[in-house]
């Protein structure tokens, strides 16, 4: 069940999360009516965030990685799908998400879908960029109020 998991499921719960984070984004940018730049930075750390699931497999990266890698036989021995050749060894990086898994033929295999980094250091860089934008527009205001004599 694993193997099958690692081939479709991260792309399918990261569909899933989207869908289900679309109605209490929509509800909050319709009662708050946030700016652009919030808007922006939620988006940004929620794209971050599936893609960060969806490159260490939703947790079962550092759960279960031989699991992911490879089928096991009767006898307890990792054997590469359709393949003669046993596990050698896995290695797990937290960040940027890793999985590779090195067969005793040689070869190696990274299960973390191509697009999962480039979605991760996306959403962290419109995260940050809106955030300062954020945090530049609150210091004009505050500068703003100052000068009007108001207190803040």
């Amino acid at each position: 069940m694993s193997p099958l998991f690692a081939a479709f499921g991260p792309f399918a719960i990261t569909l899933l999360l989207i869908a289900v984070g679309a109605f209490p984004y929509a509800l909050w940018v319709t009662r708050r009516k946030p700016s652009q730049p919030a808007r922006w930075a939620v988006i940004g750390i929620a794209v971050a965030i599936a893609a960060y699931g969806a490159g260490t497999l939703y947790g079962l990266a550092f759960t279960n990685p031989l699991d992911l890698c490879a089928h096991k036989t009767g006898d307890g021995v990792y054997m590469d799908a359709g393949r003669d050749y046993r596990l050698a060894s896995v290695s797990v990086d937290s960040f940027p998400p890793s999985i590779t898994c090195r067969w005793t033929s040689g070869h190696s295999t990274d299960l973390v879908w191509f697009w999962a980094p480039p979605l991760l250091y996306a959403g962290l860089a419109c995260f940050a960029l809106c955030s300062a934008l954020l945090l530049i527009d609150s210091s004009k205001r505050q500068e703003d109020l100052a000068e009007r004599g108001c207190d803040a």
